[in-house]
């Protein structure tokens, strides 16, 4: 991708998100970041002058499109880079409804809504759909269930609409990073009672490095899929 372009990115405020949006906004191209509600949408605007946001809650995907509505949406859309997500560790006897709700919600049915929203818009432009999924996309662990299967869910949802819009020119790559150094990774390590470490995980940045190859890959080629794991 060349010239000033046009990214949609969920999960912007930390982690993977936060590397990759200030590696787009520093060289110039234009930002559209999605925030849960106004007061993260606040934050956002401070942190990356100039860019744009988007208001709605991922957890509650039935809403997104009212929420939409109130908006203006961009006209233009050269990449939509799904990268939010959530996790609650548990094993399947003990994981409640709510639980299996929330992790699919924010990490399977609220990329879906937004990609279909603005799918006229990466359809335009032969634009370029990123899906960051995780190892537990591929692969699933005790206690991992439901995130696990929000997981794999996002890589079915990728395939289906890889095959649906390779003729519109749209590409689309789903990222499978390892463990990384993140809020999230603390977290996680928090729910599994272990000490974290950050140095022991991959650095942000370079997943993100990883996502900007891929989107701006020259249109002769396309990455479907790609996975990053811890090198030390």
């Amino acid at each position: 991708m060349t010239g000033m372009a046009t990214h949609v990115i969920t999960g912007a405020g930390s982690g993977i998100g936060a590397a990759v949006a200030r590696r787009l906004h520093a060289r110039g191209d234009e930002l559209v970041l999605h925030a849960r509600d106004a007061g993260r949408a606040k934050e956002l605007a401070v942190e990356f002058p100039g860019a744009r946001t988007l208001v709605g809650d991922l957890a509650d995907p039935d809403r997104l499109s009212w929420a939409f509505s109130h908006q203006t949406l961009p006209d233009r859309v050269d990449s939509l880079l799904h990268i939010a997500g959530v996790v609650d560790l548990g094993p399947v006897g003990e994981l409640t409804p709510k639980s299996w709700r929330h992790q699919l919600n924010v990490n399977l049915i609220a990329p879906a809504e937004l990609t279909r929203h603005f799918l006229p818009q990466l359809r335009a432009v032969r634009g370029h759909v990123v899906f960051v999924n995780s190892g537990a996309g591929l692969n699933a662990h005790a206690d991992w269930s439901a995130y696990a299967a929000s997981k794999h869910g996002l890589k079915a949802l990728a395939d289906s609409l890889r095959h649906e819009e390779h003729g519109n020119g749209v590409r689309v790559t789903s990222v499978y990073p390892g463990r990384t150094a993140s809020p999230m990774q603390a977290k996680v390590h928090q729910q599994e009672g272990k000490e974290y470490d950050a140095s022991k995980w991959i650095d942000p940045e370079s997943v993100a490095t990883t996502i900007l190859m891929a989107v701006d890959l020259p249109r002769d080629a396309e990455v479907n899929d790609l996975t990053v794991r811890p090198g030390r």
